[in-house]
C-alpha cells in the first residue's frame, strides 16, 4: 500500500489515514479485549503460527486479559487436524508452542472479532467477499501490514504459504509473522 492510502487491488483503505500509517479499529483502544483471528486457507501453517506467536507475546507482555486470539481457515479441507508437524517443529525450535484445531471461518466471525488478519492477497479477498457489511469488511486486514518493516522490495506483504516445499519455508513463514505481530501489538497494546 502506498502512502495515498490505497490498500490491495487499487481500493482504498478506510483504515489508512493520509500519509499511509496504519490504523486500528476503534474498539481496540478501549477496556474490552481486543480479538483477534489470524486466517490462511486450511489453518493448519500460517495461521496457527501466527495464533502462536502472538500467544507467546501476549503471555510476556502480561497482556492475556486484554487480547484474545483465535485462528481460521478459508477453507474446510483440515477441519478438526492440528497444526502441520513442520510448522509446529519451526515454532517449538523458537520456543513457540501451536494449539488448537483447524476450523473454518464462520459468518459471526465478522461480528465476534475485531480484526481478522488474513496471510495473504487471495485470503484477504475471500475474507472481504464473506464479509456481510462494510463495516465488517474494514476489519478485514493483511497480517503483514503491522510489519514495521513493511513489504519487501517487490511491494509483496504476503505470508508464503509453505505447505508444498521444504522446511525452509517454515522458518521464513515464522520469521515474516513474528515480526507482523510484534508490530501489530504494539499497535493495540491498551494504554495506560
Amino acid at each position: 500500500m502506498g502512502a495515498s492510502g490505497a490498500g490491495v487491488d487499487g481500493v482504498m483503505d478506510p483504515d489508512r489515514e493520509e500519509g499511509g500509517e496504519r490504523r486500528v479499529p476503534a474498539r481496540a483502544c478501549d477496556s474490552a479485549p481486543v480479538r483477534l483471528l489470524f486466517v490462511c486457507l486450511g489453518n493448519i501453517c500460517r495461521s496457527p503460527t501466527a495464533e502462536g506467536v502472538m500467544r507467546s507475546l501476549v503471555e510476556r507482555e502480561g497482556l492475556r486479559d486484554s487480547i484474545q486470539l483465535e485462528s481460521a481457515g478459508t477453507g474446510a479441507w483440515h477441519v478438526g487436524s492440528a497444526p502441520d508437524e513442520r510448522a509446529t517443529a519451526a515454532a517449538l525450535a523458537r520456543g513457540v508452542e501451536l494449539e488448537g484445531r483447524a476450523r473454518q471461518v464462520r459468518p459471526e466471525d465478522f461480528d465476534d472479532f475485531d480484526l481478522l488478519l488474513a496471510m495473504d492477497g487471495e485470503n484477504l479477498r475471500e475474507l472481504r467477499r464473506l464479509a456481510p457489511g462494510e463495516e465488517q469488511r474494514a476489519k478485514v486486514r493483511l497480517l503483514r501490514e503491522f510489519d514495521p518493516a513493511g513489504a519487501d522490495v517487490s511491494g509483496d506483504l504476503d505470508v508464503p504459504d509453505p505447505y508444498y516445499g521444504g522446511a525452509g519455508g517454515f522458518d521464513e513463514v515464522f520469521e515474516l509473522v513474528q515480526a507482523a505481530c510484534e508490530g501489530l501489538l504494539e499497535q493495540i497494546r491498551p494504554r495506560a
